[in-house]
């Protein structure tokens, strides 16, 4: 029996670990996802600054004509 055993150990220790790399895969997964989105936030805030910048510098452009 003590080879059985060792092998029901080894088995287990194997699925634990499978586990904990599905685990850490999802949550690598995740984590770049809320990346790209803060990304992605950041550019629309920088696309819609820069939108306004050019539109009160060409309101201001002309009230000077």
């Amino acid at each position: 029996m003590g080879f059985m055993d060792t092998a029901k150990d080894a088995a287990d220790a194997t699925g634990d670990k499978i586990g904990e790399v599905v685990d850490d895969t999802k949550e690598r997964v995740s984590d770049k996802v809320d990346e790209m989105q803060a990304d992605a936030e950041v550019a629309k805030a920088e696309a819609e600054r820069d939108a306004v910048h050019a539109k009160n510098e060409h309101k201001e452009h002309m009230r000077q004509d």
